[in-house]
């Protein structure tokens, strides 16, 4: 197998320290396992449909080309590793939207992807995101305001949310998890504001590791193309 080598070892060295950075990070990103066990604080387990004012099902509109507002969110537009929605190549629903206010995301809401390869997928949505509807495969769930919708969107990160999917979504055919299916996942939670300090945590945390990657590959991206350059 052919690779690339700088040929200063003072620059190898400055990678791999780099690399082994990062894998530490990924290794405390893979202990959110502990949100599932009580530790210090009075823990109380809690199902999803205890958590949440209602799981709805999606809008069944076309998806059209980008109208500069509204957009759409599909499973396809939810990043597979970051989990944010993915901006690149915007849609719009094909729809009359003065119908559609029942399928607009607001603070609080997170999707769970309910068929397919991407079943358990899941993301929340941000005020940041603008005016986003959620389409097809998808479920809304919206957290009730005493319950911090981070923390509950983090429990869908964990090892604990993985084994639910993987058992629950068998089936004979294409895999799936139905709206009551997912009510039924059980998280432990402590005090709101126990729960809202957790929550930002393992955010700040995945966006540390999300922009350790980036940096990671523009600088390699950089190395190797400087190399080839000099050949």
């Amino acid at each position: 197998m052919n690779t690339v080598f700088p040929s200063d070892k003072s620059e190898c060295e400055k990678i791999a320290k780099c690399s082994s950075e990062i894998d530490n990070l990924f290794t405390l990103h893979q202990r959110k396992p502990l949100l599932t066990i009580k530790i210090i604080f009075p823990w109380e387990q809690r199902k999803l449909g205890e958590v949440a004012i209602g799981f709805d099902y999606v809008l069944n509109a076309a998806a059209t080309d980008y109208d500069g507002k509204n957009k759409y969110v599909r499973i396809t537009d939810i990043d597979d590793e970051t989990h944010l929605f993915n901006a690149d190549g915007l849609t719009s629903p094909d729809t009359d939207l003065s119908n559609a206010e029942n399928y607009k995301l607001s603070e609080g809401d997170v999707l769970f992807a309910r068929t397919g390869a991407s079943v358990g997928k899941t993301y929340k949505y941000t005020v940041s995101d603008g005016d986003v509807y959620f389409a097809g495969f998808l479920i809304r769930a919206k957290v009730k305001p005493e319950y911090d919708a981070e923390f509950v969107f983090q429990n869908t990160l964990t090892d604990n949310y993985d084994k639910f999917i993987r058992i629950t979504s068998q089936r004979s055919g294409q895999p799936g998890v139905n709206a009551q299916e997912y009510q039924s996942f059980e998280i432990m939670a402590p005090k709101y504001e126990e729960q809202r300090r957790i929550g930002r945590f393992f955010r700040n945390l995945d966006n540390l590791i999300t922009l350790h990657q980036r940096i990671n590959k523009k600088n390699i991206g950089g190395l190797i193309n400087e190399h080839s350059v000099s050949q």
